[in-house]
């Protein structure tokens, strides 16, 4: 884990609470501005009708005050002045019949009430106001409203691109404010998996800001040096007892051992001497294979690391332990094709596999299988046999010191051997997966490839 890369994603970007936080601020900020622009287009808008509707009344009283027999007069001579306030009047007789004027044919709108048309005649969109004459005829003013349809268009363009470009400011300030607490989450969580993975000597860093994410990292380096204190601390006991226990029962199985060959007419002494000194046996297997896996979490061998053929190490193993497969009447078969060379300890790794394969056999009842293949970018060693096999519930146990399952009770054996092998893997950076082979187990050891 050491090696591998954290690469930043957006999706990941963009669940963190940086990013939220300034697109809730961010909408906050843009549902002001549409209010705002909102509000600037309707009162400007409303206004300029406002003024519009107001010259065209005024217009309205103008030709109202005209006597009858000069409008249409009047209205010839007005025509074509050029006059961009007052785009155009009509005059229309009691029938609805144009009598002068510019209107064209539109349907003449009601009364007192002004309204728009997208075209009157020549003239583009305007605003028409209708008012009646004393004598029955009907009087039409107009303004043309292209500056206002043009004023109204702007302001809506306004708004549509103030409103991208806040989207755009707010995605791409959510995004850059959160790149840089997300590489420092990246930092924290390659320290916590090499934490995790029992380099206790790691610590979280700290960029010296006094943020939450120094305040969270230093209490858990607090935490860290904590329990590797701890874990010092018992591994000192635990190795203190191992070396003081062993001297003495080394001594007292020596004593048996000469007992036992100094008593060898006495037919009920020897027996029990003979399983004393078994006995005495077992115990110091057991203090032997305490120490060598406090060695090997100790990295004590890790500087041994160097090129090593697998292919070649794995046959080595399949030749080592032929004949103990064939004195139980197992059936041990090897499928391993080219595989590259890994960096890692020979001996450590040729231990851990052996335990492995020696397991095994151990709880086989007539074949073991040994595969070695690549796969993505991983080497994947499994060691599988027809044995009882361990519950799911029971493997990641099964890996601890001492653990035996229910279906071991029959085997011989201290409880170490998976705990050794684990031991070393973890040492190289690799995984060891028990799985099910049905029957059977599967011990699949997972070689990351550089």
């Amino acid at each position: 884990m050491r090696g591998e890369k954290l690469r930043l994603r957006l999706r990941d970007v963009r669940l963190t609470s940086v990013f939220r936080l300034t697109a809730i601020l961010g909408s906050t900020f843009l549902i002001g501005i549409v209010v705002l622009l909102g509000l600037i287009y309707g009162l400007t808008a409303r206004e300029l009708t406002r003024r519009s509707d107001y010259i065209l009344r005024q217009e309205a009283r103008q030709w109202l005050a005209v006597p009858a027999a000069a409008r249409q007069a009047r209205i010839a001579a007005d025509k074509g002045r050029g006059d961009e306030a007052l785009s155009y009047v009509a005059l229309f007789s009691r029938r609805g019949e144009r009598l002068a004027g510019d209107l064209g044919d539109v349907a003449l709108p009601p009364a007192d009430r002004p309204i728009e048309v997208e075209a009157a005649g020549d003239h583009g969109p305007a605003r028409l106001l209708t008012v009646a004459t004393p004598d029955g005829e009907t009087i039409v003013v107009g303004r043309d409203i292209t500056p206002l349809r043009d004023l109204r268009q702007r302001l809506l363009i306004i708004l549509l691109a103030s409103g991208m470009v806040t989207v755009s400011g707010m995605a791409l300030a959510a995004t850059l404010l959160s790149l840089e607490p997300q590489r420092r989450v990246r930092d924290l969580q390659r320290s916590a998996r090499e934490i995790a993975a029992g380099r206790l000597d790691t610590r979280m860093p700290i960029a010296g800001r006094h943020d939450e994410l120094d305040q969270f990292a230093q209490t858990v380096n607090l935490m860290v040096e904590d329990v590797a204190r701890l874990m010092d601390q018992v591994k000192g006991v635990t190795d203190a007892i191992a070396h003081d226990l062993r001297t003495p029962l080394t001594r007292v199985r020596a004593q048996l051992h000469r007992a036992r060959h100094l008593s060898e007419g006495a037919d009920d002494l020897a027996p029990l001497l003979a399983s004393a000194e078994g006995d005495l046996d077992l115990a110091l297997n057991r203090f032997a294979a305490l120490l060598r896996i406090s060695e090997i979490e100790a990295g004590a061998r890790r500087a041994a690391f160097a090129p090593t053929d697998m292919a070649r190490l794995l046959a080595e193993i399949v030749i080592l332990y032929e004949p103990l497969a064939e004195e139980g009447g197992i059936t041990l078969a090897a499928d391993v094709g080219a595989l590259p060379d890994i960096s890692a300890d020979r001996h450590l790794l040729f231990e851990a596999i052996s335990n492995l394969v020696d397991n095994a056999i151990k709880f086989s009842r007539g074949a073991v299988t040994i595969t070695a293949s690549v796969r993505n970018a991983a080497m994947i060693v499994e060691i599988s046999d027809d044995g009882p096999g361990i519950a799911a519930g029971e493997r990641d146990a099964a890996l601890r010191r001492f653990h035996r399952g229910a279906k071991a009770a029959g085997y011989p054996g201290t409880g170490l051997g998976l705990s050794i092998a684990a031991a070393i893997l973890t040492l190289h950076g690799f995984a060891l997966e028990l799985d099910d082979a049905a029957p059977g187990l599967i011990a699949r050891v997972h070689i990351p490839i550089a």
